[in-house]
């Protein structure tokens, strides 16, 4: 429908944990944990990178890293 705004999803196809081969639940759900882990560990992980760069690099690489993929993965829709 024209007009309408429907819920912003992520969708991943051609997986092989489910029937359907397409993921909706995990990828979004996955998204929506980076989002809130992001907003806290970027700038923290900025002030850390101002006196130890490697671990501040990683504080702020560990949404992508280690939160979406676990919450992705741990949803099979």
């Amino acid at each position: 429908m024209v007009g309408r705004r429907g819920f912003p999803s992520c969708i991943q196809c051609g997986t092989r944990s489910n029937a359907c081969r397409c993921k909706v639940v995990g990828p979004t759900l996955g998204f929506l944990a980076f989002a809130v882990t992001a907003v806290v560990q970027w700038p923290v992980g900025a002030v850390v990178y101002l006196f130890k760069r490697m671990k501040g690099r990683r504080i702020m690489g560990h949404p992508a890293r280690v939160v979406y993929p676990r919450v992705s993965h741990a949803i099979p829709i």
